[in-house]
């Protein structure tokens, strides 16, 4: 009965990884739940090796998504760090710029300035040494030429205001209608301390020349008219120059004129020209307040004025 179990359990034995040369007289105990159970020492190691292969895959896409995200970082980190470095240099740029125009805008102003002292100081002076003379010769005689005299300065004074009547109408109907090729320059921005439209005013020199020259050399009523004509013309071109460039457009400065008060309406008053609120109106410039204030501009008037003085405070 023994020896009939021996060949099944050696078989079995063999079947579960026993060595089928075991000898024959050696008994080996097997318990019958064990012939029932798999194999569970094969089954467990095939489980480790795939949750081993699992593991791996894991940490390796682990591995790899992070390896993205750092270089997605370190491209960020470039980006900003470009952007920045973009920013800095643009930056600079715009300083370097703006410091270049600051200069530039400095040098023609000073240009400008020294332009119209000289030219000043030379008519001004000019001009009373040739009313000294021309009236010191008048007299040596011993007679003194009063109607002569009256003469002179009524023109001058009557050459001065009509300059204003002169100046708007040319300005209206002339530089901003034939002329504009030349008017124009002076509503465009300016490159450089003088521009085309500075033409004008040598153009008016012209004619002021003749006339004191023609009166500065010869006696009577009609020479005195005509150098009372031509010193008006002179007064009213340096009043012109002081207020409208110096003033209104800044090429120069002017010191206590700009405290004036009638002649900050008058820079306010030309300035509304330059924006073409009413047409272009005022077209004159020492009178000009009253132009605005006949097409209903009081308003933009006042605006400009308050404007002008903001900007005067903060500078």
């Amino acid at each position: 009965m023994a020896a009939g179990i021996y060949p099944s359990t050696s078989s079995a034995a063999s079947m579960y990884g026993r060595s089928p040369f075991v000898a024959a007289n050696s008994v080996l105990t097997v318990s019958p739940i064990s012939l029932l159970l798999p194999p569970i020492r094969r089954r467990n190691s095939a489980v480790r090796c795939k949750r081993k292969e699992r593991y791996s895959t894991v940490c390796f896409l682990m591995k790899e998504e992070q390896k993205l995200i750092a270089e997605e970082d370190s491209e960020s980190e470039t980006d900003i760090l470009s952007e920045q470095i973009t920013e800095s240099f643009d930056r600079q740029i715009l300083a370097a710029r703006m410091a270049e125009k600051f200069a530039r805008k400095k040098s023609e102003r000073l240009t400008y300035l020294i332009a119209a002292v000289m030219s000043s100081f030379g008519i001004t002076s000019m001009a009373v040494m040739a009313v000294y003379y021309r009236f010191y010769w008048q007299t040596q005689g011993g007679e003194v030429p009063i109607t002569e005299m009256f003469g002179t300065f009524s023109l001058s004074v009557g050459a001065a205001v009509g300059m204003e009547f002169w100046a708007r109408w040319a300005h209206r109907a002339l530089w901003h209608a034939s002329l504009w090729d030349i008017h124009e320059s002076h509503h465009r921005p300016r490159e450089g301390p003088f521009e085309l439209n500075d033409a004008f005013a040598i153009i008016n020199a012209v004619p002021a020349i003749a006339l004191l020259s023609f009166g500065f050399f010869h006696k009577g009523l009609v020479p005195g008219l005509c150098f009372g004509a031509g010193l008006g013309i002179t007064v009213f071109g340096m009043a012109y120059m002081f207020v409208h460039d110096g003033l209104v457009h800044k090429r120069f400065p002017v010191g206590p004129i700009a405290n004036v008060p009638y002649f900050r309406r008058v820079a306010a008053a030309h300035q509304l020209h330059h924006s073409d609120k009413f047409n272009g109106v005022p077209y004159g410039l020492f009178l000009g307040p009253k132009e605005v204030e006949k097409v209903g501009g009081i308003e933009e008037l006042e605006k400009e004025i308050s404007r002008r003085i903001k900007l005067s405070k903060g500078s």
